[in-house]
């Protein structure tokens, strides 16, 4: 079953009187603990991609489908909670709230659906990932790899199907990196999470179930890791 299917997304952006084109006419489908990557040189339209499959943007013209249902004009109120409770998001600039500790910036998204068991689930996502240690440290307080582990963890507090990521290792260096990587696809493995991945690293991409490559806004070729 597809958990997640775009159907002819167009997204086009007016500079002035002229029309630029980002994405032309992208149709695919994610089955259900799939783990995708989206690759392409700078500029081929894979963030927009990522941003449109997952909500934060709309289409131009086409439809995104989140289990069958059309998500694509939802009001933003209708959108929260499954940005919130399906979806987990985890971005290159790790967008840690600066003013919250390590546990509650893990825990927020949880307080906001008014789970009370919250501190707790953020307590063992951190010690899963090592950081137990480091619940009442700031982020500034924290080194790249650690500010992105902690992304994750806030990423997995509502137990979401679907896990956006975009560049999620960009920042990092190789040991790191590994890490980020080893800890995404055991948490896919044990939970069944949909990985949906942007990424420019060719070794991320050869561990992928499917490869979906842009060029100007369009796909030009798709390929299982087993091909």
């Amino acid at each position: 079953m597809n958990i997640l299917e775009a159907r002819h997304l167009t997204r086009t952006y007016t500079i002035g009187d002229r029309e630029i084109r980002v994405l032309d006419d992208i149709s695919l489908a994610v089955p259900r603990g799939e783990f995708t990557v989206i690759e392409g040189s700078s500029g081929s339209g894979k963030t927009t991609l990522l941003t449109l499959l997952s909500g934060l943007d709309r289409p131009t013209a086409g439809s995104v489908f989140v289990r069958e249902t059309d998500i694509t004009h939802m009001t933003e109120d209708a959108l929260a909670p499954l940005r919130n409770e399906t979806f987990g998001f985890v971005f290159q600039s790790f967008h840690l709230v600066p003013s919250l500790t390590t546990l509650e910036n893990v825990s927020f998204p949880a307080e906001l659906g008014r789970d009370r068991a919250a501190r707790e689930k953020a307590a063992r996502l951190l010690e899963r990932v090592g950081l137990q240690a480091r619940g009442r440290n700031y982020p500034h307080q924290l080194s790249g790899g650690e500010k992105q582990r902690v992304a994750i963890c806030r990423a997995l507090i509502n137990a979401p199907e679907i896990i956006f990521a975009d560049e999620p290792t960009g920042n990092l260096d190789s040991e790191n990196s590994d890490a980020i990587l080893r800890l995404l696809l055991s948490l896919r493995q044990e939970q069944g999470v949909t990985l949906v991945l942007v990424t420019h690293s060719p070794e991320i991409a050869e561990m992928a179930d499917r490869v979906i490559t842009l060029r100007d806004g369009r796909i030009i070729s798709e390929k299982r890791h087993a091909e």
